[in-house]
């Protein structure tokens, strides 16, 4: 599979950019064109192979372009995912002479259907698309160029009726949930609802995966179930944290009112009876007889 990036319009519309996958054992084309070799380009041709082949092919060969490379020690890109999910092996051509067979095949290609286009006066990518969907174009042109292959047996692999091949070839990314449960994706602010709070997902090391399909849908699963979600503009203003009350302390300084006992004057005490004055203690010796 390749990308040919050229003027197929020939000035009367926008370059755009021929994605072309060439089965290697009978040499048949399949091509559609897009404004330019992304992922969402390169996904849609190859589901679109799959459903025609009804099957998946056992590898693909393509070139190091960043949609299929990753750089060492980082995780697999996102088309790389898909091919593993999907059990495909995915051969990076490390030169372009590597991929001869596909980019003779552009040139070839840049030359027929260029004419083809001009002859139909076609000035649109949709326009172009027609011509290769529903012309007799690529039936023509296969004709003289596929071969029978050299065995008979089919290898494509049969999609499994249980894969939902949408969800596997699309963007596809782990997000954390936030403690107002919401996910940011791509500028866009997606809060799971309530009525998940069983899976207490905002705790560390608990992700969600958010899909984008082709057809614009967005999915939000965990542990592979579908989650409810709703987009909203802002976050959710955070709940005010009740405050326990404090013990109320008074450090002023208290001093007793006139009334107080403290500032009361003390009683004279009354004098005992038998006696005016004050009475004297006394004091006992020794008891002369010891």
């Amino acid at each position: 599979m390749d990308g040919s990036w050229h003027d197929w319009l020939e000035g009367r519309g926008p370059w755009c950019c021929l994605m072309v996958m060439i089965d290697d054992a009978t040499g048949r084309v399949m091509a559609r064109f897009y404004e330019r070799e992304t992922l969402d380009a390169s996904f849609d041709l190859f589901g679109r192979y799959v459903k025609a082949r009804r099957g998946l092919p056992r590898a693909l060969y393509v070139d190091k372009a960043g949609i299929y490379r990753a750089e060492a020690g980082c995780p697999p890109t996102q088309f790389g995912r898909a091919m593993g999910e999907l059990g495909v092996e995915l051969i990076l051509a490390n030169s372009p002479q590597a991929k001869g067979r596909v980019e003779r095949m552009n040139g070839t290609l840049q030359d027929r259907l260029v004419k083809e286009l001009r002859l139909r006066g076609v000035t649109t990518v949709a326009g172009a698309n027609a011509v290769l969907d529903d012309g007799p174009f690529l039936k023509q042109f296969n004709k003289p160029f596929a071969v029978k292959a050299a065995k008979r047996t089919d290898v494509h692999v049969k999609v499994r009726a249980a894969l939902k091949l949408d969800e596997v070839l699309c963007a596809r990314e782990a997000r954390a949930v936030g403690h107002d449960w919401c996910v940011q994706w791509r500028g866009r602010l997606l809060q799971i609802d309530a009525m998940h709070a069983a899976l207490n997902l905002p705790r560390p090391g608990r992700r969600v995966t958010v899909i984008a399909k082709a057809s614009g849908d967005l999915l939000v699963r965990y542990a592979g179930a579908a989650l409810t979600w709703a987009e909203v503009s802002t976050r959710p203003a955070p709940a005010k944290a009740k405050r326990a009350r404090k013990p109320v302390t008074n450090n002023q300084r208290w001093l007793p009112g006139s009334d107080h006992p403290f500032n009361r004057p003390l009683a004279t005490p009354r004098p005992r009876s038998g006696g005016s004055g004050p009475r004297r203690l006394r004091l006992r010796g020794p008891d002369p007889g010891t």
